[in-house]
């Protein structure tokens, strides 16, 4: 049974980039793999237990002061040493850099690493891939934007690139009828047009774009954002002086928003940058019609005018038009953009489909790896041969 070790900088705080590798490691173990999930800091929490209960292995290494904490490098070492996984397989740079110097002094047969932003971020962190580059074996993007973007600053090689989009759980999301009642009723709602909003409340999101385009929609309409952050005060007082307070709720952070997906009219996301929003896939398998700023990663989830709307980054009066536009689509209509983004979504990010092509990925590299190793046990009993004919 080959085994992969999942490397994460935390699991304490659930983002589309863990809530992936999440699924990952629990779909994993029940196609057969040994797995384990290794997180740089903290201690798990929910996440860690969901992982023992699914089988998965979960180790932190207790990093307090990031990668500077020497005692973490000990401890994955001795880890690496004891366990031998097959393939380590990282998400998000700090992890990246832990897996790929590593290998120097242990021993660990494939490297792989996931990038799921499209923002390169500060030269350090451009610097940082550029120089460990050549101790990865191989580096997937959730998205063509994701690939491009890295491929543009120098971050990875165009040969050892490749896309690999998130994948998504059909049979947890999707519509449900008696669920849509339920949730509504206990807010209080009929037929008010209902908007949902996912995601951390800081200013990658731009919320404040999002309020201010709220508050130009019709009056009837209303908002739930679901998420914590460090904005979450700001963004409060925001909606107060635009007069919003009865028609946005602040829902903090949900670990679960299908309810609150399934019960919405439209979900819509103001970011300024994404990878592959999670949250657009999981509105498209509910069937919710989206409207999304046209920024890299969202085009690749959001076919516009077909399965939502796309409107102009930080531009608030572009946002609430293409809200209002949804808005005003007959009801028929917006189901029919529904089913198509739930078909979108089951043709190209279903689960299952991801688990396959991750498979075949670690078989591929391990298979490589191996077959150079047998090449070289060749060329060296080659070599002994010849040295002991001439002698």
């Amino acid at each position: 049974m080959s085994h992969v070790a999942i490397a994460i900088p935390g699991m304490d705080r659930i983002g589309g980039a863990e809530q992936q590798a999440m699924l990952l490691a629990k779909g994993l173990r029940r196609r057969g793999w040994q797995v384990s999930v290794m997180a740089l800091s903290g201690s798990g929490g929910a996440a860690a237990d969901e992982l023992w209960s699914a089988g998965v292995a979960f180790v932190s290494l207790e990093m307090r002061k990031g990668l500077a904490d020497l005692r973490g490098w000990i401890r994955f070492q001795k880890w690496l040493w004891r366990e031998r996984p097959d393939v380590v397989h990282a998400h998000l740079p700090h992890a990246a850099w832990l897996a790929r110097w590593s290998r120097l002094s242990a021993p660990v047969p494939v490297v792989i690493d996931t990038l799921h932003s499209s923002h390169t971020g500060t030269m350090g962190r451009r610097l940082g891939y550029r120089c460990s580059n050549w101790l990865s074996d191989h580096v997937t993007a959730v998205s063509h934007a994701v690939a491009a973007s890295h491929l543009a600053a120098g971050m990875v090689s165009k040969n050892k690139l490749s896309v690999l989009g998130n994948g998504i759980e059909l049979d947890t999301w999707r519509p449900d009828a008696r669920a849509r009642t339920a949730a509504r009723r206990g807010l209080g709602l009929s037929d008010e047009f209902l908007w949902l909003g996912v995601g951390r409340l800081d200013p990658v999101k731009d919320y404040p774009t999002l309020l201010n385009a709220f508050a130009c929609v019709a009056k009837t309409a209303r908002l739930l954002i679901a998420g914590s952050g460090p904005l979450q005060s700001e963004l409060v007082q925001l909606a107060a002086r635009l007069g919003l307070e009865q028609r946005v709720r602040f829902l903090g952070f949900e670990p679960k928003v299908q309810r609150w997906m399934q019960a919405a009219d439209g979900f819509v996301l103001s970011s300024r940058h994404e990878g592959l929003p999670m949250v657009l896939l999981e509105a498209g398998a509910c069937g919710v019609p989206v409207v999304a700023t046209d920024v890299a990663g969202t085009r690749e989830a959001v076919v516009n005018g077909e399965t939502g709307w796309l409107a102009r980054a930080g531009d608030a009066d572009a946002l609430a038009q293409a809200m209002t536009k949804l808005m005003c689509t007959p009801v028929e209509e917006r189901r029919a953009m529904g089913v198509r983004a739930r078909r979108m979504v089951r043709e190209r990010f279903s689960l299952e489909t991801v688990l396959d092509r991750w498979e075949q990925l670690y078989a591929e590299l391990l298979d490589r790896k191996s077959a150079r190793r047998r090449t070289r046990l060749t060329a060296r009993e080659d070599l002994r041969r010849q040295s002991a004919a001439s002698a």
